[in-house]
């Protein structure tokens, strides 16, 4: 959202004071790392900041709970909502954020009719989706879940069902419940009681280890993050240990000490030349030139629509730290393709750009060619600006499935989302979408997309498109 994109993309975009620069050439092989440092920093600098507001900082609007607690938010996403950008506001969230170094953490959740989606999104520091649990995964049955850090070498304990381990020492996760209408969110609330987290001493009923040590968290804000991010990139490695799958990052951090970072030290760790300096303003310049440019153009159009299958695990990601930063650029904390299935847009069908000052707009699904769902899907609207939900008139920030029995279908069976900033008219407005005074950025979510055809999947090659966005007349 605002505050998170605006402070990430300042980050990295003031990444040096000018005057550290000299006439001293940067040698091409440090621009090089530079800009791969920047690239592969990117989402973890965006993560940082999203965790800074929502549990660090007790004095964010933003701010949930700490660390090892369930904060549950009893009301989907609204225009107040600014620590993520793109938000879904089809399901209220559940968070946490857990603290691995001293013990695992043991997760609840309860048993939940069949009728009603719901998924735990576990995510660790580099913003890999390292595991899930809910409908699609584990079923609606309820259980007991265990989350280890990667320091952690023990067997699964009696009473939990799966154990995940995870790659750094801290892990995030989003939960995501679905709600039916608006008389349905007590039921909600009641399912959001049933997350519990406790660690594994509590939860076996054995002492507690001991007690980690304070960290100093360095402060992220829009001031602040034009200083050096290099700084906490260095920082947040700390919690990264290159053990596991992550020792092939070896290598990698290796070469980024030639420029300064390594793990837990302060930037610099080592005295930099001033061509080094420069080195760091150039290669970060071209990297962040390089994430906008991916995102531009990120997955396989359709109909003007940008499908991709964009988010994972770190096998997903094979080390393709651009397509990571893409991602996380795109929209911070996307699921799985398998999990939900985002396309995107900000064109009409004649790729012309999405202006809602200038044109309103129709969105046409077909008779019987609804998006291919197991569960439920939805689109929603942003600020093309900032990405963030929009104030209107309705207090609507989207057009969703669970709403199709209020939605006016037309003669022949097909469906007309209306799209624009003023109201269509009473005959239209329930299927009224309303859209910013400027550009639009627009998103559909496939929640738990069919295999089957006609499907999304695999992401961009799948026999279900998108249909394209319609200039009104």
């Amino acid at each position: 959202m605002k505050n998170l994109l605006a402070a990430a993309i300042l980050l990295l975009a003031g990444l040096i004071s000018p005057g550290l620069v000299s006439a001293e050439d940067p040698a091409p092989d440090d621009i090089a790392t530079a800009e791969t440092a920047l690239v592969y920093g990117y989402p973890m600098v965006m993560n940082y900041a999203a965790v800074y507001e929502l549990f660090i900082d007790t004095t964010s609007s933003q701010y949930k709970c700490g660390f090892n607690e369930v904060f549950n938010t009893a009301h989907v996403a609204t225009p107040a909502d600014t620590a993520v950008v793109t938000p879904n506001s089809d399901t209220p969230y559940s968070f946490f954020c857990a603290d691995l170094r001293a013990e695992p953490i043991v997760f609840a959740v309860p048993e939940i009719e069949k009728e009603r989606y719901f998924s735990v999104q576990l995510i660790d520091f580099y913003t890999y989706n390292y595991g899930y649990v809910g409908s699609r995964t584990t079923g609606n049955g309820g259980g007991k879940y265990m989350v280890a850090g990667p320091h952690w070498n023990g067997e699964k304990p009696p009473g939990v069902d799966k154990v995940f381990r995870c790659e750094t020492d801290f892990s995030m996760a989003i939960i995501r419940t679905q709600l039916f209408n608006p008389t349905d969110i007590d039921n909600v609330k009641k399912i959001q009681r049933g997350y519990q987290i406790l660690p594994l001493s509590t939860f076996l009923g054995e002492p507690a280890p001991e007690s980690p040590p304070q960290i100093n968290w360095p402060k992220i804000d829009k001031e602040l993050a034009t200083q050096d991010p290099y700084a906490y990139l260095a920082f947040l490695l700390r919690f990264c240990p290159t053990v596991g799958p992550a020792k092939v990052e070896e290598p990698l951090r290796a070469q980024f000490m030639n420029i300064g970072i390594e793990a837990g030290k302060p930037f610099p760790c080592c005295e930099l030349t001033e061509g080094q300096k420069a080195a760091l303003k150039l290669g970060g310049e071209k990297g962040l030139a390089a994430i906008k440019a991916k995102v531009a153009n990120i997955g396989t159009e359709m109909n003007h629509w940008r499908v991709t299958a964009a988010f994972g695990d770190r096998a997903f990601f094979d080390e393709d730290w651009a397509l990571r930063a893409e991602a996380a650029m795109a929209g911070l904390y996307g699921n799985d393709a398998e999990e939900a299935t985002y396309p995107l847009t900000v064109e009409d069908v004649d790729g012309h750009p999405l202006d809602s000052s200038k044109q309103n707009y129709t969105l046409t699904f077909a008779a019987g060619e609804l998006p291919p769902v197991n569960a439920f899907w939805s689109v929603t609207m942003y600020d093309g600006k900032t990405q963030l939900l929009i104030e209107n008139p309705l207090n609507r920030y989207l057009i969703n499935s669970p709403m199709l029995p209020e939605l006016k279908k037309n003669a022949d069976g097909s469906l007309t989302i209306y799209i624009q900033k003023d109201s269509p008219g009473k005959e239209k407005e329930a299927n009224w979408l309303p859209a910013p005074d400027g550009p639009i950025y627009m998103v559909m979510r496939l929640y738990w997309p069919k295999t089957e055809a006609p499907s999304i999947l695999p992401p961009g090659e799948g026999s279900w498109k998108p249909p394209g966005v319609v200039k009104a007349n």
